[in-house]
């Protein structure tokens, strides 16, 4: 293999892509437009739920209660309703998800010490919503319980019990977009990947520049490494404006070695590259090669990743299918780095299989990739 002839093709595939402004404008702006819409858009965090309430007592230690779903920030309430019929009207309209009904004796029972029932009603149409919810009322309650002591719960001694004091590690405000963003980085490589290494080699094909390439002295390694080494400058750049993107306008936390970062950056997005290149070799046909691309990697990528769903909720046989997602290494390597800051000492196990994948991918490019007619 000669670096001449190897800088020969890249420079060629270079010029391409600078001629083709539009997927070169693609090629920057869909991360950004990616990273934008998931960090915005999508969140796991439920918060100012829309609520609605029939106080009956309309009494000081009603309205107590009241200040305290409304000062927190998963409540918000938006309608005072005077009876079943206009709750349930806003409930299937979904207008309000809650509706809290506060009896007419609310009031007396809290003054005499009496048990007394507050009834929240939930829309369950969204159930991971409506468990979210509930269990911020729970919280809601057990802390008016303890604060005003008005909630009917079994009170412990107050010499006995425990007190539980939980906290989360690495992120302890809770942030979905801490989870989220460091995943984006894995798809909007594989979308790149998808989008402009699956058409490299069915484009000579199909506009007949192939045969040109066969008649050179050029051979296979050449060839391959020329064809990717472009795209592999712009996947590292979507790398960079991500990382950007994610510490600066989202304060996602980067708390591990940034060279490590790239480093499993660049192992992923050499499998992902010679994905593509091994679809385009094998398909021949631009449109197919590049739907089958997106096909193959974004959506095993979104689904059996770990990036929105959690991988130990799957059913057994789909968990056993993720072990064939690379994706699902790289993001254990990237929540690894951005929000526990650990290295290959805990995390070598992911790198080695990502490395693995690659090396696989790019022998399989090059087995099939043949100059001749």
């Amino acid at each position: 293999m000669k670096l001449q002839r190897l800088m020969a093709v890249a420079r060629k595939e270079f010029i391409h892509v600078w001629r083709d402004w539009r997927s070169l404008v693609l090629a920057v702006a869909i991360p950004m437009l990616l990273i934008a819409l998931f960090g915005y858009a999508l969140t796991m965090d439920l918060k100012h739920v829309p609520t609605a309430v029939w106080d009956q007592s309309k009494t000081a230690e009603s309205r107590q209660l009241l200040s305290l779903f409304n000062g927190s920030a998963y409540f918000a309430i938006e309608r005072h309703i005077d009876g079943y019929r206009e709750l349930t009207d806003l409930i299937d309209a979904g207008r309000v998800m809650v509706a809290l009904v506060i009896p007419s004796d609310f009031a007396e029972c809290i003054r005499a010490g009496r048990p007394v029932t507050v009834q929240a009603i939930v829309d369950g149409a969204d159930a991971n919503n409506a468990t979210l919810t509930v269990g911020y009322i729970n919280a809601m309650g057990q802390i008016y319980n303890r604060d005003v002591r008005i909630l009917p719960v079994r009170r412990l001694p107050a010499s006995g019990g425990i007190r539980l004091e939980p906290r989360a590690w690495y992120n302890p405000e809770m942030e979905s977009r801490n989870v989220i963003i460091p995943g984006i980085i894995a798809l909007v490589m594989v979308v790149i990947a998808a989008m402009l290494t699956s058409v490299t080699v069915a484009r000579e094909w199909e506009t007949g520049t192939m045969e040109q390439l066969i008649s050179t002295p050029i051979r296979v390694p050449e060839l391959v490494l020329g064809k990717v080494a472009p795209y592999f400058v712009i996947g590292l750049l979507d790398v960079a404006i991500a990382v950007v993107m994610g510490r600066w306008f989202f304060d996602v936390p980067l708390r591990g070695n940034t060279g490590l970062l790239f480093l499993s950056a660049s192992i992923f997005l050499t499998g992902a590259l010679f994905l593509g290149l091994l679809l385009s070799i094998v398909l021949k046909n631009q449109v197919l090669a590049n739907q089958i691309a997106l096909f193959t990697g974004y959506l095993p990528t979104l689904l059996l990743s770990g990036f929105v769903f959690g991988i130990y909720n799957m059913p057994k046989a789909i968990q056993a299918i993720t072990f064939i997602v690379p994706a699902r290494y790289f993001i254990t390597l990237l929540r690894g780095i951005f929000l526990k800051g650990i290295g290959l000492e805990i995390l070598w196990l992911n790198a080695a299989l990502l490395t693995i994948y690659a090396v696989i991918m790019v022998l399989l490019c090059h087995r099939k990739m043949k100059l001749k007619l």
